[in-house]
């Protein structure tokens, strides 16, 4: 059902965009005849002059928002970068979003963003979940969706199959005799742990057993390394996957002072890769992401996504590559 604009409305009542505005807003430099001809235009076509819906049907803003989750902040550095990058190329402005669980309320950044007639909204991670998002598509807002798959009608997704990257990487550990294989727990990035998680599921299923090695960090230990240090005096894996370099880093220290030799005894894996894992000694293995690439990448789908006739001329579905990294870690 085509969205009824203020645009329609002028068309309909033969008066000019201001004057439709005046009439919504109650202005008093109306002609009453006028005024009745355009609320029954309003009437006729089922126009809603609510706040938000006031929002989207004024001119473009060339303004696209970008949503991040405020834990994510630090590595979402470069692909901040690489949406600037395109969007000054191809004139836009960006604006930032942020979500602070139990503080911001996900449906509040949604009202925000649609009353700031923003012209699309590139989202990171999965912090808004599907209702939230169809909640944007129903008032027609084109939405890229960085870091996981999904799609719809006004929805396109940039993302690295982490399921896969590590279902390959574990089958080859597993493959190899290698088959006690443990994930940490990363209670700042659910969704990554979550499809990291389904990877192994996968690798266990296939080989007829049940992947059992999540290592849940309890609520009232305040970081990993507290806990880990405690977790490792009886317990010893061969190849613990960490999705942050400080989780990685803090399984390197909790090793060194329990006398668990790494890679010898254990080896260790950190699927995000940062300066920081080449700094780190022994140094830690790690996937290189694309992240100014998912940045960038996601900007141009969104121009394509707003240019008239381009409908479709894009992936609704991208996948980037990675590069996998061995270092001192892993044998």
């Amino acid at each position: 059902m085509k969205r009824i604009t203020i645009y329609d409305v002028a068309k309909e009542a033969s008066v000019s965009l201001a004057t439709v505005s005046r009439v919504i807003n109650g202005s008093e430099v109306v002609r009453e005849d006028t005024r009745m001809k355009v609320q029954e235009a309003i009437e006729k076509l089922g126009y809603k002059p609510n706040a938000i819906a006031q929002g989207l049907a004024l001119q473009k803003t060339t303004t696209i928002a970008f949503v991040i989750p405020e834990a994510s902040f630090f590595y979402t550095g470069q692909i901040i970068n690489g949406l600037i990058d395109v969007a000054k190329i191809y004139n836009y402005n960006m604006v930032l979003h942020t979500t602070t669980e139990g503080i911001s309320a996900t449906s509040d950044i949604i009202e925000t963003i649609i009353k700031s007639r923003v012209d699309g909204v590139v989202i990171f991670n999965d912090k808004l979940d599907k209702d939230e998002i169809t909640t944007l598509t129903n008032y027609d807002v084109p939405i890229v969706v960085i870091g996981n798959r999904i799609s719809d009608n006004n929805i396109c997704s940039v993302y690295v199959d982490y399921e896969t990257l590590i279902y390959d990487y574990a089958t080859r550990y597993y493959d190899a005799g290698k088959k006690d294989i443990a994930l940490i727990e990363d209670r700042k990035n659910p969704a990554m742990i979550e499809q990291l998680q389904h990877g192994l599921q996968r690798v266990y299923k296939d080989h007829g057993e049940t992947f059992k090695n999540f290592v849940k960090i309890p609520k009232e230990y305040r970081s990993s390394y507290e806990y880990l240090k405690e977790y490792f005096k009886t317990n010893k894996h061969d190849l613990i996957v960490t999705y942050r370099d400080s989780q990685a880093m803090a399984v390197l220290n909790t090793a060194k002072e329990l006398g668990i030799k790494i890679p010898e005894d254990m080896e260790l894996v950190c699927v995000l890769d940062s300066k920081y894992n080449a700094m780190a000694r022994p140094q830690i293995s790690g996937f290189k992401i694309p992240d100014y690439d998912l940045g960038a990448v996601s900007m141009r789908i969104m121009t394509k996504m707003l240019q008239e006739g381009e409908k479709d001329g894009y992936n609704r579905e991208t996948e980037l590559s990675y590069v996998y990294t061995a270092r001192e870690t892993t044998k």
